[in-house]
């Protein structure tokens, strides 16, 4: 079987269209190197996708989506670790100077881990995969009166605040962020409204990004 027909059209409005557009861009970045600035830490969730989140074009933006946009903590134990090593090469090669972990709501691997779904498969790559989330969970109570949406949301957003101390775990991104060569971030999309919230840190508050 070949390629579905929806890539097929896709990449045949792409050369048409962007590419067509963009080509001399295109021709310098094929010809040079990346040198992206910021990093986004993404989810899977095909809805959330922060090219188009954020409007950006080729070469602006350094892309790495796992499930749930969880960052591990640094653990140099000689295992596959696929986000920490882009996070390394990000960091250390490329030097961007922001990171950004992005959730979004309805989170499906949030609401597995908070519902306590079985894992999906014997082998369970999720489950391991999400262990951390379910730390998470049990330190985020759930508030009299809040429904189940809200309570997941909170769980998202908290998840995000757990990856941003995790990537405080890495020596070279703790030493880069106390010489302010780095800036680390936090942002929670609204899939269904197109609202970006951002998290301010020194308030530890969430808040709605105006633009």
């Amino acid at each position: 079987m070949g390629l579905p027909a929806a890539l097929l059209d896709g990449y045949a409005s792409f050369r048409s269209g962007r590419y067509a557009a963009e080509s001399e861009r295109y021709h310098r970045l094929g010809e040079g190197s990346q040198k992206p600035k910021i990093m986004i830490i993404a989810c899977c969730d095909s809805r959330a996708a922060p090219e188009t989140i954020f409007d950006a074009g080729p070469g602006e933006m350094f892309v790495v989506r796992n499930v749930a946009n969880l960052v591990p903590p640094y653990t140099p134990d000689g295992g596959h670790h696929a986000t920490s090593a882009a996070l390394e090469f990000a960091v250390m090669s490329i030097g961007v100077q922001h990171i950004v972990v992005m959730g979004h709501g309805r989170c499906g691997g949030i609401r597995a881990a908070v519902q306590d779904s079985l894992p999906l498969t014997h082998t369970d790559f999720i489950g391991s995969w999400m262990r951390a989330i379910k730390d998470v969970t049990r330190i985020v109570p759930r508030e009299t009166g809040v429904n189940a949406e809200t309570h997941e949301r909170h769980i998202e957003r908290a998840s995000i605040e757990h990856s941003l101390a995790n990537l405080r775990t890495f020596p070279w991104i703790r030493m880069k962020e106390n010489k302010r060569e780095l800036s680390l971030h936090g942002v929670w999309f609204d899939i269904s409204l197109g609202e970006l919230h951002a998290y301010q840190e020194d308030a530890a508050e969430w808040g709605a990004v105006t633009g």
